[in-house]
């Protein structure tokens, strides 16, 4: 049976997306199956992995209200071993839509459910906001990954965060757990990061991860060329950084079978130091 984990965080332009995606390819690259769903009517991780929103026709939002199989859309990237559950701006509607429904909730836990055997790993990006689709995403997931920005207003809105996901594991989904707390847009000559990340290890030490997510141009750039940085510049720092970040994250679930990709990768890595 595969994680489901969720990216959240009400705040936008915390890196969240561009985490789902490279997190999703890293994944792919070492050889795991893995679903990446777009959760986000901006679609931006949709677009993010090659595919042209404008030609979507059919997308989360119809396997959420109009009960389409997920495993009938599930489209196949450039990427090894990562598919795309893709999104739309129809994906707008969602939220009012599903106000009437029983078990509004959990929609997406059904939908998940059915696919959830055929993938090693599952990764939703939701968008910025705590809405119902939010909501669905937490109630199916195993576990959240919360990306925040090394910037000034990083703690603004995480205790908010922190105490929906508090209600989802009270009331709906008791096995939810944090992932860890992931550190985004670090520069390390700036006082300013430095600091943001010593005060959110001091409160949160436990689930912050090692791995920091540096501020680099591939980063921003592989997006419009519809690639992760592992596909589009893999010595890149940005690359590095999530392939670092997965390592973490799959030896905290102690699933740790090193690839000959990954192999390839750590010798190319140390040769570099």
């Amino acid at each position: 049976m595969g994680k489901v984990i969720t990216l959240a965080n009400q705040k936008g332009g915390v890196g969240k997306t561009t985490s789902a995606i490279n997190i999703a390819a890293c994944l792919g690259v070492l050889e795991y199956k893995t679903l990446l769903i777009d959760a986000d009517p901006q679609a931006n991780a949709t677009s993010g992995v090659g595919f042209d929103v404008n030609n979507i026709k059919v997308s989360l939002y119809e396997c959420l209200i109009q009960e389409v199989k997920a495993k009938d859309i599930i489209l196949k990237t450039d990427t090894p071993n990562l598919y795309l559950l893709p999104s739309h701006l129809d994906l707008v509607g969602a939220e009012i839509e599903l106000i009437n429904q029983p078990n509004r909730e959990k929609i997406m836990k059904q939908v998940i459910d059915e696919i959830r055997d055929d993938y090693d790993y599952i990764l939703i990006d939701c968008s910025p906001s705590l809405g119902l689709t939010t909501v669905n995403a937490l109630t199916a997931s195993d576990s959240v990954i919360i990306p925040v920005q090394c910037e000034y207003f990083a703690l603004e809105g995480l205790g908010k965060l922190l105490n929906t996901i508090k209600i989802v594991q009270s009331r709906i989904n008791p096995d939810l757990e944090i992932e860890g707390i992931l550190l985004t847009m670090f520069d390390p000559r700036l006082r300013l990061s430095n600091q943001v990340v010593d005060e959110i290890n001091k409160h949160f030490e436990n689930i912050v991860y090692e791995t920091l997510i540096h501020r680099n141009t591939r980063l921003g750039e592989a997006p419009s060329f519809g690639k992760p940085a592992i596909m589009y510049d893999a010595d890149s720092k940005g690359a590095q950084n999530y392939m670092s970040l997965v390592r973490e994250i799959l030896q905290k679930n102690d699933d740790t079978h090193i690839s000959q990709e990954d192999k390839v990768f750590k010798i190319e890595e140390d040769a570099g130091e």
